[in-house]
């Protein structure tokens, strides 16, 4: 039998300080909260302190377990680029995202990690971390703590599964349970790493509700790449450095690594987005690798032009261009007789090497996903529209954001958007 939980929706009549409008000031409303990740977590947090009753409903057995598998490498918490450029890495959803950005800026994740005891420090790719590396389970228990020292309630193995005329219903160890809150804050995640809880089953529920949803894709993920079985064999797991990468994306330095299926690692994550709509689009992309970034096309032609024509391709490539190991072979791999046997098509070929990626690999293997819930389906506080009451938040919303820190930002920022958004509606109904 499913149990009823109901909220108590009264207002009461008190002088003095805290009251709202004429003398009135509203009881403690009951929010429930669905998904227990940062932006879950960082909604928890504002509305506790403004004075009402939270939940937060996990369907895992953990907390904020994306979170921890995140920091495992070191927690990348934001990135501290000049703001007004930070403030554009969210594609399309940019504008629509600046006001929540704004209210809580990269600067202020830094103070909000300092309340928690957790110092960061900037590295030298800009990204910022906390002074202790691998420090997202003290930095998440620091939270829950304070969240639960707020008097906000933590429940595990809470699976949303949809509503029951106006009440939320979630599947737990003992059963259906049905829940009346009176504002609730959907957080939950996209469907990239679904073991850890974000599998984007919501999304059926909320269009049988009329909510506009974009399809989930793959974001900062690795592509397909039809190798050979030579070269994959070979040089699955190795990794090319010292390298740029262009795309539609732009032109960025760095390094990624050869898997068996194709290419991944950060420096493909930055082109992802671009690779993965211009294969949407034309059904075929192509990432250009520039092998020698520190040597000129001119330079490389005379030095190539140089090497007996005898000796083999290996030596060339070693001694005319400084190119041997993966490098060496991913120019065997991708170069055409012609071009390898004629110095200045070879330079060329060196400078900017066209890499064809046939596909994103699932999004199941993703960083992050792109799609969601539109902005337009979305009210400016982040309720829906379909669903009076409703707010959402987080990687759940239609937008998606380079990895270095942006992605989690965002989710504070919009979580804590939501919170104010849920304050300011429950205020208007008081």
């Amino acid at each position: 039998m499913i149990a009823i939980a109901l909220a108590q929706n009264a207002c009461s009549r008190q002088d003095g300080p805290g009251t709202i409008g004429n003398g009135w000031i509203m009881t403690a409303k009951q929010i429930a909260i669905i998904g227990g990740g940062p932006a879950g977590l960082m909604a928890a947090e504002m509305l506790s302190m403004s004075g009402h009753a939270v939940t937060v409903y996990e369907g895992m057995p953990t907390f904020g377990r994306k979170f921890l598998l995140a920091g495992k490498s070191g927690l990348n918490i934001t990135h501290s680029e000049d703001y007004q450029h930070f403030a554009t890495r969210f594609g399309a959803a940019s504008d629509r995202l600046r006001t929540a950005l704004d209210a809580f800026t990269p600067d202020d994740v830094k103070a909000w990690a300092s309340g928690l005891g957790t110092e960061t420090f900037t590295g030298t790719s800009g990204r910022v971390f906390p002074t202790t590396m691998k420090a997202s389970p003290l930095l998440l228990r620091a939270w829950l703590k304070r969240l639960e020292a707020q008097g906000v309630k933590l429940m595990t193995r809470h699976r949303w599964t949809g509503f029951a005329d106006a009440d939320l219903v979630f599947e737990t160890p003992n059963g259906a349970l049905a829940i009346h809150s009176d504002a609730t804050l959907l957080t939950l995640g996209g469907a990239s790493w679904p073991r850890l809880g974000a599998d984007g089953s919501w999304i059926p529920l909320l269009r049988n509700k009329d909510v506009e949803i974009t399809d989930l894709q793959p974001a900062n993920c690795g592509f397909d790449v039809d190798w050979s079985d030579v070269f994959r064999d070979r040089f699955a797991g190795a990794p090319l450095k010292s390298v740029t990468t262009t795309s539609d994306a732009g032109t960025f330095p760095g390094e990624f690594v050869i898997s068996r299926h194709g290419i991944e690692g950060s420096l493909v994550y930055a082109h992802s987005a671009a690779l993965r709509d211009r294969l949407t689009q034309q059904g075929h992309a192509t990432l250009l690798a520039d092998l020698a970034p520190s040597r000129s096309v001119e330079r490389l032609e005379k030095d190539l032009a140089r090497q007996d024509g005898k000796i083999s391709l290996s030596n060339r490539l070693r001694k005319g261009a400084g190119l041997e190991g993966v490098k060496a072979a991913l120019v065997r791999e991708l170069g055409s007789q012609a071009i390898l046997n004629d110095p200045a098509q070879l330079a060329g070929l060196i400078k900017a090497l066209p890499i064809p990626v046939a596909r994103p690999r699932p999004i199941a293997e993703a960083i992050s996903s792109a799609g969601g819930i539109r902005f337009d389906a979305l009210d400016q506080h982040y309720m829906l529209k379909s669903l009076p009451g409703v707010f959402a938040a987080g990687e759940m919303l239609d937008w998606e954001a380079p990895t270095g820190g942006y992605l989690l930002t965002a989710c504070f920022a919009s979580g804590r958007a939501a919170a104010a958004g849920i304050d300011e509606w429950l205020l208007s109904r008081a």
